[in-house]
């Protein structure tokens, strides 16, 4: 039984119902060969895709958006040519559904399979990232879902340009165009809609900012895979070594400062702060960033702003760093339970029971020792592209990519056993 939606709300996503059975039941080729034709339609479609974002930048611009939402925001040729190299890679990916996941047979000769099989109509609420309108789409159809979308306002002109050009592809391969929906022109209407469709849509994953997800977790009444917020640590212990300090939180830092697993706060512990703070600070500043420090860091960093309290717990997603000088390698795990989202954690150190210790310890989604924590990524670790990366612990955790996208159902052969 549905939860009660706008009439128009709950017949997309009835379509997007009848056409995922069509979609659950296409082979491992059919799907290979969809998906390639939506990349196709995509390259094709390049001038009126940066068209529409064009218009939807220009609106933003009026409107005075941020430089970190402008930047999510933004297609050009070659982000668009980017757009449909991750849907081939999705397609090179083996199919997740179908894969035997246990098997085993009672002893009265009933044979048993537990199976992965696609959850159905895969809805998402995000904002202004016009690559996971495609990279959503594109796990959705390699699993065998179908897709409703709610992509924000920033992006509506250009989520509209994608979803036109991918439902083409549909149509030219012969699949149920019904399979990719959005209640972009509904607004928040829409949304809303989205989480209430009990019934209708069998999970919902939003990505965004940290208040987006919260709504949609306590709002919903629709299974809800959560994803968080980014305030992502990289920990400086006595033994790093400088080379990897800088250029690790450099590039976390900066590579682009806008997504969630760019690093937020540095803790350096007390015994490498007069080593490390000073350079890593000036590779910092030198690359535009602002750097919010406790009063240790300032009295090494002169053009250090103060830290207030609420900067420990901020995901800026711009070119601000917070940075605090912590006792030791337990006050760093402290600081980071106190104030993680359990996204992506680092340490950078050359002492290997450190790095074991704090890989053990720290409780995140993610924990890396010696690496930029950039590389929490779906495209990265090597999924093609990514739902989201969940923060939660049920179902799903980390970069979601097909897999995550399958529920699985129990096959029973028998040859005409009774139950006693």
């Amino acid at each position: 039984m549905s939860t009660a939606v706008a009439p128009d709300v709950a017949e997309r996503l009835r379509s997007a119902q009848r056409a995922a059975r069509q979609i659950g039941l296409l082979d491992d080729a059919a799907k290979v060969g969809l998906l390639a034709g939506i990349a196709d339609e995509i390259l094709a479609q390049t001038p009126a895709i940066i068209e529409a974002n064009a218009a939807d930048l220009a609106r933003g611009d009026a409107e005075g958006i941020s430089a970190g939402l402008r930047d999510r925001l933004l297609l050009d040729a070659a982000r668009v040519a980017a757009l449909a190299d991750a849907v081939r890679a999705v397609a090179e990916l083996p199919d997740p559904v179908g894969r035997v996941l246990d098997e085993r047979e009672l002893a009265n000769g009933v044979r048993l399979q537990k199976v992965a099989v696609p959850f159905g109509v895969v809805a998402s609420i995000y904002e202004a990232r016009p690559n996971v309108t495609v990279d959503i789409t594109a796990l959705a159809l390699r699993s065998g879902n179908a897709v409703a979308l709610r992509g924000g306002s920033a992006a509506q002109s250009t989520n509209g340009a994608l979803i036109a050009a991918m439902r083409s592809a549909l149509v030219a391969a012969g699949v149920d165009p019904g399979g990719i929906q959005s209640v972009d022109d509904l607004g928040r209407d829409g949304a809303r809609a989205l989480m209430r469709a009990r019934g209708l849509v069998d999970v919902l994953v939003p990505r965004g900012s940290a208040q987006l997800i919260e709504t949609v977790v306590t709002e919903s009444t629709v299974p809800v895979i959560e994803t968080g917020a980014g305030v992502v640590h990289i920990v400086l212990d006595e033994s790093a070594p400088l080379e990897w300090a800088r250029d690790i939180v450099v590039n976390a830092k900066t590579q682009r400062p806008s997504v969630c697993n760019a690093v937020e706060t540095v803790l350096v512990v007390r015994s490498a702060a007069d080593r490390l703070i000073p350079p890593v600070s000036d590779a910092l500043i030198a690359a535009g960033v602002t750097i919010h420090g406790d009063a240790e860091v300032q009295q090494r960093v002169p053009a250090a702003v103060a830290a207030t309290d609420d900067d420990w717990a901020t995901e800026h997603m711009s070119l601000d760093l917070s940075m605090r000088v912590v006792d030791d390698l337990d006050e760093a795990i402290e600081h980071i339970r106190r104030y993680s989202t359990m996204h992506t954690e680092s340490i950078i150190t050359a002492d290997d029971a450190n790095a074991e210790r704090f890989l053990a310890e720290v409780d995140a989604a993610v924990v890396m020792a010696n690496a930029s924590t950039r590389f929490t990524d779906g495209g990265e670790f090597g999924f093609g592209a990514e739902v989201g990366i969940s923060t939660q612990k049920l179902h799903a955790r980390g970069p979601m990519g097909l897999p995550e996208l399958t529920s699985t159902k129990w096959l029973a052969r028998g040859a005409g056993q009774t139950r006693a």
